[in-house]
């Protein structure tokens, strides 16, 4: 994968662009005149990271749609949840200011900022994403995005992004010692109408949960353990969860109680 900026760029961008070339054993080029389908005919893996002035581009073998960190449905989520309204997610999971959350498939770390939001600054919210790539490209918006409203961008800045699988991460967690264990993995039945997720198709972990993935979740819950899937999903019986909610977009989520 090649790491490079625009082509004139601040000495906070090529800082930013040589720290991310390091962390992700990456060759960091000169821009230049470069275009990025040039840029990219030049790797071997058609991978490319840009560090622009306000955001990380990723593209993974085309040009057209980039992936960059936006809180896209979040924002407006969280928006509803400053009106005083409800947003089924923090209902089901029961949180409130001062939780403390471990997203175990962050990807864009949307619902890790509603989660955020909700628990408040007492609050805290541990993304957990398996890929390299996707861990700094969301963990570099999350320090950096602005919107027009300082409590949604103070609880974008409390997420805690890790890169580590969540298997490894809730094995070396004490009994009981987290609040709300949260699962928003690839869907196995995949919604197609939803072309946001396309882009993150290309670099998302893939893999189906575990039976010893919910179990060590169990383990370390307070609350309980939330699990979003396609409505149609099988794997809420398969992982034993309670269907509870199903919204129009045919998104489902599972409960388990503890």
């Amino acid at each position: 994968m090649i790491v490079t900026t625009t082509a004139k760029p601040s000495q906070r961008a090529l800082a930013q662009a040589e720290r991310l070339a390091g962390e992700l054993a990456s060759t960091l080029r000169s821009r230049g005149n470069l275009t990025v389908n040039k840029l990219l005919s030049l790797t071997q893996d058609k991978r490319l990271l840009v560090v622009t002035e306000e955001e990380v581009r990723y593209y993974d073998g085309q040009a057209e749609t980039p992936l960059y960190f936006h809180p896209s449905m979040a924002f407006v989520r969280v928006k509803r949840l400053r009106r005083g309204e409800t947003d089924p997610l923090i209902q089901l999971s029961g949180c409130e200011a001062g939780d403390y959350i471990v997203d175990c498939t962050a990807g864009l770390a949307s619902d890790s900022l509603v989660f955020s939001y909700a628990a408040g600054p007492s609050g805290k919210v541990s993304a957990l994403e398996s890929e390299p790539v996707l861990c700094a490209l969301v963990r570099e918006g999350l320090a950096v995005y602005q919107t027009m409203l300082e409590d949604v961008n103070e609880a974008m800045r409390r997420i805690e992004m890790i890169n580590v699988h969540h298997l490894v991460y809730l094995t070396n967690l004490p009994d009981k010692s987290v609040d709300i264990v949260y699962f928003d993995p690839m869907f196995r039945k995949p919604i197609h109408e939803s072309s946001s997720m396309e882009p993150l198709r290309a670099v998302a972990n893939m893999d189906a949960l575990s039976i010893e993935t919910i179990e060590q979740a169990k383990r370390v819950a307070r609350k309980c353990v939330v699990l979003k899937e396609h409505q149609a999903s099988e794997e809420f019986a398969r992982l034993g969860f309670e269907r509870r909610h199903v919204n129009t977009s045919k998104i489902a989520y599972g409960v388990i109680q503890l």
